[in-house]
């Protein structure tokens, strides 16, 4: 009896967390899609695109992919949040260089270059020792 009811608790608590998540998900791709409404409006009411605002665009568009692959697979690659924070980190670069001094710039390319090498420490992991592989597990 215990075993079933412990089963069933088990069950609707990952039913109730996977709502939860699904609703947290759509949350964000909604609160994406407005942001980037309201950006796009801004742009077009001054009359210009800069590099910052396309790389926040892109960066909009990231967290679009990240959420839409998430829903479609249920994981969320590690490599999408590292991508996410070399382009937030390119675009600060980008919109603040003229009153950035040259220790904060090095600090941030060295962030860029340590994200950089991450990505290819996954993509080296993903290869090496692919998902649902028995060697990556033992």
């Amino acid at each position: 009896m215990k075993k079933y009811f412990t089963r069933g608790v088990v069950d609707m608590s990952n039913s109730v967390i996977s709502a939860i998540e699904f609703v947290g998900l759509i949350v964000i791709a909604v609160g994406t899609v407005i942001a980037m409404g309201q950006h796009i409006w801004q742009m077009h009411g001054t009359g210009s695109a800069s590099l910052g605002d396309l790389l926040l665009m892109f960066l909009y568009l990231e967290i679009l992919l990240m959420v839409r692959h998430y829903l479609s697979s249920g994981k969320f690659p590690v490599r999408y949040h590292l991508y996410i924070g070399i382009v937030a980190l390119a675009r600060y670069i980008i919109i603040d260089i003229k009153e950035m001094d040259a220790v904060r710039l090095l600090e941030i390319s060295v962030a860029v270059l340590i994200l950089s090498m991450a990505v290819l420490l996954v993509r080296y992991g993903h290869t090496r020792f692919p998902p649902g592989s028995d060697d990556h597990q033992k």
